[in-house]
C-alpha cells in the first residue's frame, strides 16, 4: 500500500498557514478544524510544519504568553515529508524513528496532502480486516474431501 491509496480514502482538504501569521490565529485554526497540525506555506513552498507538540513546547518556552509569537517561531522548520509512491511500511518507520504524527506528502515542490499516524493505523487495520476475512472465505470454500491443513497429498 502506498502513500497515494490513503490520500484518495482521506480526501484532498488541506490546512495551511503562512509562518508571519500570528501563532494565535493558528492555534484557533487548529481548534476550529479539529486538526493536529497545519502546513506552513510560504509562496507556495513548504517552509515548515505546526502541530500541537509545537505548539506546547512554545507555550512552555514562552510562560503561557503567545500574543506576539508568530508561527515561525514554533513551527518545525525541517519538517520530514514522504511522496505519494512512498510504501505504507517505509512510512511507519520514518514516523516512529522521527516522533512524527503528521508528514507532508509531496510530489517534487507540490503539497498533496498530509497523512496521520492515525491514517496510517487505520489504513494498516482495514488491510489487515480484508486479509482476514479473505482468509475466512478461502477456509470457508475449502474442497470437499481434503482435510484443512493437511496440505496437498503425494
Amino acid at each position: 500500500m502506498k502513500v497515494s491509496d490513503i490520500l484518495r480514502v482521506k480526501g484532498n482538504t488541506l490546512y495551511t498557514v503562512a509562518p508571519d501569521e500570528p501563532l494565535s490565529r493558528a492555534i484557533e485554526i487548529m481548534a476550529d478544524k479539529d486538526i493536529g497540525s497545519l502546513v506552513v506555506m510560504e509562496q507556495g513552498s513548504l517552509v515548515g510544519m505546526l502541530t500541537f507538540r509545537e505548539v506546547i513546547l512554545c507555550t512552555v518556552r514562552h510562560a503561557g504568553v503567545l500574543s506576539d509569537i508568530k508561527v515561525r517561531e514554533a513551527m518545525d522548520q525541517q519538517p520530514r515529508t514522504c511522496g505519494t509512491q512512498t510504501e505504507l511500511d517505509e512510512v511507519r518507520h520514518l514516523m516512529l524513528e522521527s516522533h512524527a504524527r503528521y508528514l507532508p506528502v509531496m510530489d517534487a515542490r507540490t503539497l498533496m496532502g498530509v497523512i496521520s499516524f492515525y491514517d496510517v493505523a487505520r489504513a494498516i487495520v482495514e488491510s489487515q480486516n480484508f486479509e482476514n476475512q479473505m482468509l475466512k472465505a478461502y477456509i470457508r470454500d475449502w474442497p470437499v474431501g481434503e482435510e484443512q491443513g493437511a496440505g496437498p497429498r503425494l
